[in-house]
C-alpha cells in the first residue's frame, strides 16, 4: 500500500505512461493551456537571414533548384566560389537584445513564443554539441541565442517558450546517405537529429516542440514515436509540453498534439481535434526579405480576421516574424505586433480562454465570428465591418426578454436591440465617432442570457 501511495504521489505517477505508438501518445490529453491562450508569435531567424533575399529557402533554391533569381543575386552580390556557409560569420546578431524582443512580443497580446533553434540549413541557434562549427556559438554572433531568448521570456513576461526543430538538414551528408538508401539506414537520425531534440528539451525545457522537415522520411525513420514517448514519459516537461503532427511523412493532421495540417491552414469551420493556423505577416516568407514590398505585409485588418476566424473554429494563431541578421525585429513586423496588442487588450476577453459557440460565423450578416465563455454563459459576436446603417443583424443568437443583454466591449452602457425570434436579433451599435471607438479594427459585442 505504502508503495502504491509513493507511486500515486511521485510526479511519474501523476499521469498515465505512454507507449512508443501512435495508438498510445495520441490518447496523451492535450495540456490545458494551450487552447486557453489562443495566439502565439513564430520567430524564424538563422544563417538565412543574411541574404534576406526571396525566402528561408534561399540555400536549396539557389544550390539545389538553382532558381534564376537567386542565381543571379549570388553573381551579382558576391565573388565567385562564395558558399552558403560563408554567410555563417556574417550572421553577427549585433543589435539582438532578449529583453527588447521579450517586451515587443509581451506587447503583440501573445501568451506563447516559438522561435527556431534549426531550420533546414542545420545551424543551431544554441551550441549544440552535435552541430560542430555551425552553430551560434561556435560562428556569428557567438552567443547562446536560445539561452538568452528563454532566459529574457521567462524574467519579463508570462509567455510560454517553446522551439521549432527541423527534423532533417537539406545538404548534411549523413541525411543524404540515409536518403540514398531509401532510409533503410539510421545514421543521420542517430548521430545528429535525436540528440540535438533531446539536448534541447533537457538544456532549455521548452513547453511548445514545434517538429518540422520530416525529408519524405517516415516516422519510423525517426524513431518519433520512441522520442514522445520520452517527452510525455520522462523529460522534465512532461506535464506540460505540447508537440505538433510533423513527425513524419504520414503523420501530419493525423498523429501527434495539436494538428497544423499545412502552413497558413486556416480551414473556416470546426475540427474534432485541436488544431494551430501558423502563418506570416510577410505574404511569401517566413524568413527576413530586404526585397519586400510594403503590399507584401498582411495589414493589421487582415491579421485580426485570421485571429478572429482561428479561435472561433477552435484554433490558436501562430502568427511569424523575420528578425534582421544583426538582431532586430523590423519596425514593420514591431508595428503589427504592437496593433495586435492594442485590439486584444480591448476584445481579449472574446478571445483568450473561450471555446467555439454552436455556430462559428453568422449565417445573414457576413464577417462575424462568435466565440464562448460556458462557465460565464457569454457569447461574443465579434464583427470586423462597422454596420453604416446603425444596427447589426445577427442570425444566429435566440433572445430571451427580458434577460437577454448586449455590451459593446470597451464602450460603456448596455445596447438596444430587437428579437426577430427564429431569425436572431437587431442589435443598435452606438453612434461614435473615430476618436470614440473603442478599437480601429473590429468590435466584439458580449451578449448575456441568449441560446
Amino acid at each position: 500500500m505504502l508503495l502504491l501511495l509513493s507511486l500515486l504521489l511521485s510526479p511519474q505517477g501523476c499521469g498515465a505512461r505512454y507507449d512508443p505508438t501512435w495508438e498510445s501518445l495520441d490518447s496523451r490529453p492535450l495540456p490545458t493551456w494551450f487552447d486557453e491562450v489562443k495566439f502565439g508569435i513564430f520567430i524564424h531567424w538563422g544563417v538565412f537571414s543574411v541574404p534576406s533575399f526571396g525566402s528561408e529557402w534561399f540555400w536549396w533554391y539557389w544550390q539545389k533548384e538553382k532558381r534564376q533569381p537567386y542565381v543571379q543575386f549570388m553573381e551579382t552580390n558576391y565573388p565567385p566560389g562564395f558558399s552558403y556557409e560563408d554567410f555563417g560569420p556574417l550572421f553577427t546578431a549585433e543589435f539582438f537584445d532578449a529583453n527588447q524582443w521579450a517586451d515587443i512580443l509581451k506587447a503583440s497580446g501573445a501568451k506563447y513564443v516559438v522561435l527556431t533553434s534549426k531550420h533546414h540549413e542545420g545551424f543551431t541557434l544554441w551550441g549544440s554539441n552535435y552541430s560542430w562549427n555551425w552553430n551560434a556559438v561556435d560562428i556569428g554572433p557567438k552567443r547562446d541565442i536560445v539561452a538568452e531568448l528563454a532566459t529574457s521570456i521567462r524574467t519579463r513576461t508570462d509567455l510560454h517558450f517553446g522551439l521549432y526543430h527541423s527534423l532533417f538538414e537539406w545538404f548534411n551528408p549523413l541525411f543524404l546517405y540515409d536518403a540514398s538508401n531509401a532510409f533503410k539506414t539510421r545514421q543521420f537520425p542517430t548521430a545528429k537529429s535525436l540528440p540535438e531534440l533531446y539536448e534541447i528539451v533537457t538544456k532549455y525545457q521548452p513547453e511548445i516542440l514545434w517538429s518540422d522537415g520530416n525529408g519524405n522520411a517516415p516516422d519510423t525513420y525517426w524513431n518519433s514515436t520512441g522520442f514522445l514517448a520520452w517527452l510525455y514519459n520522462d523529460s522534465p516537461v512532461r506535464d506540460t509540453v505540447v508537440t505538433n503532427d510533423r513527425w513524419g511523412v504520414g503523420s501530419i493532421c493525423k498523429h501527434g498534439g495539436y494538428y497544423t495540417c499545412s502552413d497558413r491552414y486556416n480551414p473556416g469551420h470546426l475540427l474534432p481535434h485541436k488544431w494551430e493556423n501558423c502563418m506570416t505577416i510577410d505574404k511569401w516568407s517566413w524568413g527576413y526579405r530586404r526585397n519586400a514590398l510594403l503590399s507584401d505585409y498582411l495589414t493589421i485588418e487582415e491579421l485580426i480576421k485570421q485571429l478572429v476566424e482561428t479561435v472561433s473554429c477552435g484554433g490558436n494563431l501562430l502568427m511569424n516574424i523575420g528578425p534582421t541578421h544583426d538582431g532586430r525585429i523590423d519596425v514593420i513586423f514591431q508595428e503589427r505586433l504592437r496593433q495586435m496588442g492594442d485590439w486584444l487588450r480591448v476584445n481579449g476577453e472574446a478571445i483568450y480562454g473561450t471555446k467555439p459557440w454552436r455556430t462559428q460565423n453568422d449565417t445573414v450578416t457576413p464577417g462575424v465570428w462568435y466565440t464562448l465563455k460556458p462557465k460565464e454563459e457569454t457569447v461574443y459576436a465579434i464583427f470586423l465591418n462597422w454596420p453604416i446603417s446603425g444596427t447589426l443583424v445577427l442570425g444566429d443568437p435566440k433572445t430571451i426578454i427580458g434577460e437577454t443583454q448586449v455590451k459593446l466591449i470597451g464602450h460603456q452602457g448596455k445596447l438596444k436591440w430587437v428579437s426577430l425570434g427564429e431569425k436572431g436579433m437587431t442589435v443598435a451599435v452606438p453612434l461614435l465617432t473615430p476618436n470614440q471607438l473603442p478599437c480601429q479594427w473590429g468590435w466584439t459585442l458580449q451578449l448575456t442570457n441568449v441560446k
